[in-house]
């Protein structure tokens, strides 16, 4: 097949861990690679963001990206993008009547109205991953939302108008369901994990303390860094790894890092905990088998990598039971799971674990199974390809899937 993914904002070539640079790259990147080792060509289309960049990079055999322009050639915060989806999707537009895809899968709200726009009049069925629904954001982060206001009603237009929503986490249908999306529009597939880079057999970084607790992720307050920072008083000679935001020598220009470092302060345990900054991917693994746990504890979680990466790497999670994370993580098994924003519960959770060797070994090597077996990316791959095939089959020849869907791109 002649795949076309389209991420706006996410361009699967930048390291996670920046502002509006994380588990979405990752999964697009990973997710176009393990399509074209299944000898389908792919090209992601992305916004050209910065002036110098080159239009057209490699990323695999048989995957390309595609930068196309749409506003100034400069980062804009991904809120800020919507005025110019239109012409993000005028260029899509052109580029698939040139030639046009067997089908189009569009990555979060606002490269599904682009790819909406771009397939108008082209017999080519159009898949959409949202990555996040702008119900649970707003539901979660209340006045402190900075999507669009357009946003909700959006994605349910554009869920009713694609021909299939890709779900990553069973929540997830529940939430669509909420937003009236019928059940038979929904499939389920997961995120997935290079289990071939993250594994439990290789380097770990070093480390002083008898316990580490470590944390991976973008510096955003809806990942519930703070949580974690207060419970530390709970968890003597135990240190926190906080890993993710920009370059170490740059945190300091970065507010959510002032306020976490504040609070550690504040709790008495600043020399406890460590901001690494960002840190690459070839360094993670060791970093993650450094930990005796890693915690995840956001708000809300559409599906969460880490822990899946955790797992891979035979070490046990504590996370917050919301989203995916109560698809990935099986409590008393791979991990424990526990209320959110709760310090004690946490504390008691990780505690049990930091205590407990023979524990953290079973979970660890319960994780790693569950993570080669249900999460490797081209198990993923194949399971999209099922939802792709389906799409195809089910689009005669001649017709026009296109026709009479294009939303008002950018309008209520």
């Amino acid at each position: 097949m002649r795949i076309a993914m389209v991420s706006e904002h996410a361009d699967p070539t930048a390291a996670p861990g920046g502002e509006d640079a994380g588990g979405q790259n990752v999964h697009v990147a990973a997710l176009a690679k393990a399509l074209g080792a299944r000898d389908h060509t792919v090209v992601v289309y992305t916004r050209l963001a910065h002036p110098d960049a080159e239009p057209v990079v490699g990323l695999a055999p048989g995957v390309a990206v595609h930068r196309l322009p749409a506003g100034p050639a400069a980062p804009l915060p991904k809120d800020e993008l919507l005025p110019h989806m239109p012409e993000f999707g005028a260029a899509l537009g052109r580029a698939w009547t040139r030639r046009p895809p067997d089908l189009v899968h569009a990555h979060f709200w606002m490269s599904g109205l682009a790819s909406l726009q771009g397939a108008t009049g082209l017999p080519v069925p159009v898949a959409q991953t949202f990555h996040a629904l702008g119900s649970v954001k707003a539901r979660h982060q209340g006045a402190k939302d900075t999507s669009p206001p357009e946003r909700i009603d959006a994605e349910r237009r554009i869920a009713l108008a694609c021909d299939q929503v890709i779900a990553t986490c069973h929540d997830e249908v529940r939430e669509l369901g909420q937003l009236g999306i019928p059940a038979d529009k929904v499939s389920v597939v997961p995120c997935g994990v290079d289990t071939g880079t993250f594994w439990p057999f290789g380097v770990a970084a070093p480390r002083n303390s008898p316990g580490r607790l470590l944390t991976l992720g973008r510096l955003v307050e809806r990942k519930g860094i703070d949580t974690v920072i207060d419970a530390l008083p709970l968890l003597p000679r135990t240190e926190l790894v906080v890993a993710g935001g920009p370059e170490r020598d740059l945190l300091g220009g970065d507010a959510e890092y002032r306020r976490l470092r504040d609070l550690a302060r504040a709790r008495g345990v600043a020399d406890r905990v460590l901001f690494t900054g960002a840190v690459p991917r070839t360094q993670v693994p060791a970093l993650i088998r450094s930990a005796d746990v890693v915690v995840c504890t956001p708000w809300y979680e559409p599906f969460g990598i880490t822990p899946l990466e955790a797992m891979a790497c035979g070490v046990p999670v504590v996370a917050s039971a919301v989203g995916g994370l109560t698809d990935s993580v099986v409590h008393g098994t791979t991990g424990l799971l526990i209320p959110g924003r709760d310090p004690a519960a946490l504390a008691a959770a990780a505690g049990t674990l930091l205590a407990d060797p023979a524990m953290r070994a079973a979970f660890g090597a319960a994780g790693a199974r569950r993570a080669r077996r249900w999460y490797s990316w081209p198990r993923v791959a194949a399971q999209t390809e099922s939802v792709y095939l389906r799409l195809g089959a089910g689009v005669p020849p001649g017709r026009d899937t296109g026709h009479g869907r294009s939303l008002a791109v950018g309008a209520p």
